[in-house]
């Protein structure tokens, strides 16, 4: 009629879908959140380590010749990053290290993938590599030394034969285990030889590949250094060969100090360019 109201229908009065507020999510607990954290899990584990290793070396009382105080490792490199000549033997070692590791990074590639496509090369290279692998590379210092010397030939040598095999050996086994159905996807969309190893064989192989890396870069380091106590005047190896012999135990710790965050930041940076060339394979 014409006076009454009309009340708002059950339908009328009810949200839309779309309208309804969304759940609030659940709030996760501060310590979980920490326990989730490897990152902090990690870097609190080292530091707890330290802090023990220094109240051990404070109560027990422990010569500095023998063990030092972490505090007093951090203050020994720190003066002689300042004053010493510390910053430019690391310089000369990471050149080292770097260089001959980007040459058997590109030639370890390169023959890794050729072995694997074609079978006459992998016949010839397979026998050379399965016999000049297994050998101690430290061995062949002498045999260096006679035929470089002991300048940089003979440092670019030693961390280029360090990380050449493992980088070419697991790009050999990435380039295999590609799925076969790839290849054949990729021929009938008309690729030819070249398309097919860059733009399949290889981004199939990178996890292989960086296992190598990984590898290959560790056995650099090692060997550079360990040519350097032998053979060098200048480098890491060099000041922890000296230190050695001057018993100044705290500028040894100093030097392997030095040696583990290399090892540190090198592990982790390799960790996030997998990470994202793993977002590039995926897309």
């Amino acid at each position: 009629m014409a006076g009454e109201t009309t009340m708002p229908t059950e339908a009328a009065a009810e949200p839309n879908a779309g309208d309804k507020p969304a759940k609030p999510r659940p709030q996760v607990p501060w310590f979980r959140a920490v326990l989730d954290d490897q990152r902090l899990i990690g870097w609190s584990f080292l530091i707890a380590l330290l802090c023990v290793w220094e109240f051990i070396v404070i109560q027990a009382k422990i010569s500095p010749l023998y063990l030092p105080r972490p505090t007093r490792v951090v203050a020994v490199l720190w003066q002689n990053l300042m004053e010493a000549d510390l910053a430019t033997d690391l310089g000369l070692t990471l050149y080292r290290i770097f260089a001959g590791f980007l040459i058997a990074l590109v030639t370890g590639v390169l023959l890794g993938v050729w072995m694997a496509v074609s079978k006459p090369v992998k016949a010839m290279a397979d026998i050379l590599i399965a016999a000049l692998y297994p050998l101690p590379k430290v061995t062949l210092i002498p045999l260096l030394v006679i035929w470089l010397g002991t300048g940089g030939p003979f440092m670019l040598t030693i961390s280029f034969m360090g990380a050449f095999f493992p980088i070419v050996i697991n790009t050999v086994v990435g380039v295999q285990q590609c799925e076969p159905g790839l290849i054949l996807a990729a021929r009938d969309l008309g690729a030819n030889l070249r398309q097919i190893v860059l733009r399949v064989l290889i981004p199939s192989a990178v996890p292989a590949i960086f296992a190598g890396i990984r590898i290959g870069l560790g056995i650099s380091i090692i060997l550079v250094v360990a040519a350097e106590m032998v053979v060098a005047k200048d480098g890491l190896g060099a000041k922890l060969f000296v230190a050695g012999q001057l018993l100044d135990t705290e500028l040894v710790f100093a030097v392997l100090l030095v040696l583990a965050l290399l090892g540190i930041l090198i592990t982790k940076g390799q960790d996030l360019i997998d990470d994202r060339l793993g977002l590039w394979r995926t897309n």
